[in-house]
């Protein structure tokens, strides 16, 4: 697989960075005993990683070039979010980390902004990745200081970057969560093509006087939907949740706590509120409240910016593939915290590339082609897989064009176990990790028959 990492420095470096990524993928482990085959291997990958000329930004850059490049034209959601990378199992052995959300464990953070096109669903890429290690404690003065100088900045900072990289695109819609609920990224971020969809987390003063939670619970009901909601380990039951839609316009005033004297007084947004009625006693409701800069006049638009904002699940689905569903980048044995976050730039780029198979199997329409994750090797052994893949029945067939993404992802999930149902959703990050190592294992068996049986 070709994990597109592209520059790191002098050839020289750049063809072991390109190595380093292709067996991360392959072989689906951040392991350095498992990416080099002896002991000069591995000796090469950690001197490589320890090399303070390997960029973490030139990294990023250059993958986010070639994502520039495929979102020319289109209506790109660049979704945002953080996660910690927690090495507190291995604290006796780490050395140059700093503490993670809890205070205590050490580690670093991650903070990648992914693209995905808004109408296919196909995920085009990383378009930026913030990685640090939190070394000191809040500053007394911490709620003064500008915004520049928080750790908080980093969503003004991914958005900005996304504008930039994204600047052909037809039009960018930024999406996070609530910690990214930041004035000053209200004020600063949206223009003609830059649109803003963040959930609130804060009960804003509004302009008339009035405040933003009181405000949006009066607006009328508009629409009701139903929701399906899957089980998850923090005790939420599984159900159908009938959600209630309202929607309008509203006023934001600068809160006082805002460090940039020269932001906007005023800012009008459009605001949703998407509320569960009557959830099953004892589970907390759903409630989602959207602020968007994009219009929202009718039901059909709100229902649209509510779909957006469902989409954000991909970045979530990006984390689990870097951890536990996928790279298992928290069981790296690797010492250094620099080194470790050269490491876990290299190891998000290559989750990117199984979200992308992930959602290419969801992709409106036959999708990129192949060649933007695999080999012209690889694509031969899945050509030649085809038979021995799909079934008896129609249902069971690979309905996808030969040689695009979406017929290599059906491929890799078949190999991964997948039935190949429609029916049957057990095709995620660890369908797609498993397949993408048993790929890996024919492709060498092949490579080695050529090389034995020239034809």
């Amino acid at each position: 697989m070709d994990a597109g990492l592209g520059y790191f420095g002098d050839a020289r470096r750049e063809r072991f960075g390109e190595f380093v990524a292709q067996r991360m993928a392959e072989r689906q482990t951040v392991c350095v005993r498992k990416l080099a085959d002896d002991r000069a291997g591995q000796l090469r990958v950690r001197r490589f990683l320890t090399n303070e000329a390997v960029g973490i930004e030139e990294m990023v850059s250059h993958r986010a070039m070639f994502v520039a490049a495929a979102a020319k034209g289109r209506h790109v959601l660049a979704i945002q979010d953080t996660s910690e990378i927690n090495y507190q199992a291995q604290k006796d052995r780490k050395r140059r980390l700093g503490t993670v959300g809890n205070g205590s464990d050490v580690g670093l953070f991650v903070h990648p902004v992914l693209a995905v096109d808004a109408h296919s669903g196909e995920c085009l890429g990383p378009i930026d990745v913030q990685v640090w290690r939190r070394t000191k404690s809040k500053a007394a003065n911490y709620k003064a200081l500008p915004i520049e100088e928080k750790e908080s900045y980093r969503w003004v900072a991914g958005g900005a970057q996304a504008k930039a990289v994204l600047s052909e695109a037809a039009m960018v819609t930024l999406i996070d969560d609530r910690e990214a609920d930041i004035y000053e990224k209200w004020d600063r971020l949206p223009d003609a093509s830059m649109h803003l969809l963040t959930r609130a987390s804060r009960d804003r003063a509004l302009a008339d006087g009035g405040r933003l939670f009181a405000s949006l619970a009066a607006f009328p009901e508009a629409h009701r939907f139903t929701l399906d909601v899957q089980e998850r380990p923090d005790k939420r039951v599984a159900r159908q949740a009938v959600m209630a839609v309202r929607f309008g316009r509203l006023r934001l005033r600068r809160p006082t706590s805002c460090s940039d004297r020269n932001a906007s007084a005023e800012i009008e947004l459009s605001a949703i509120e998407v509320r569960e009625l009557n959830p099953p006693p004892g589970q907390k409701q759903i409630l989602w409240r959207l602020l968007t800069t994009h219009t929202v006049e009718t039901v059909e638009q709100a229902l649209t910016v509510i779909g957006w904002y469902r989409q954000r699940w991909h970045i979530e689905q990006l984390f689990r593939t870097l951890k536990r569903q996928g790279l298992r980048v928290e069981e790296s044995v690797i010492e250094d915290g620099e080194a470790l976050e050269r490491l876990v730039t290299i190891a998000l780029i290559v989750a990117t590339t199984t979200m992308q198979l992930v959602l290419a199997l969801a992709v409106a329409g036959q999708g990129p082609p192949a060649s933007r994750v695999f080999t012209q090797e690889q694509i031969e052994v899945l050509r030649a897989l085809q038979k021995k893949l799909n079934g008896r029945t129609r249902k069971q067939q690979n309905p996808f064009a030969q040689n695009t993404l979406p017929w290599a992802a059906w491929t890799i999930a078949r190999l991964g176990g997948w039935t190949g149902y429609a029916s049957d959703h057990s095709n995620g990050p660890i369908t797609m990790r498993d397949g993408i190592e048993r790929l890996a294992g024919i492709v060498d068996g092949y490579t080695l028959a050529k090389n034995v049986c020239p034809s």
